[in-house]
């Protein structure tokens, strides 16, 4: 689980957006202005644009 202080000064790299914190199925970062999500591994999060994944068309 990420620590809040980090959540709070993460921005999506693409768009400078806010994101979303998601641990439904995995923890994930998501912008949704860009429709791109961010995986966790281990608690680091991989914010980098070409390890991105599209958002699914459910959201």
């Amino acid at each position: 689980m990420l620590d809040e202080k980090l959540l709070e000064i993460l921005v999506c790299p693409r768009c400078k957006g806010e994101l979303e914190h998601r641990t439904a199925a995995g923890e994930e970062l998501v912008c949704p202005a860009c429709r791109l999500r961010y995986e966790v591994r281990d608690g680091i999060p991989i914010m980098l644009i070409d390890e991105a994944k599209p958002l699914d068309a459910d959201g």
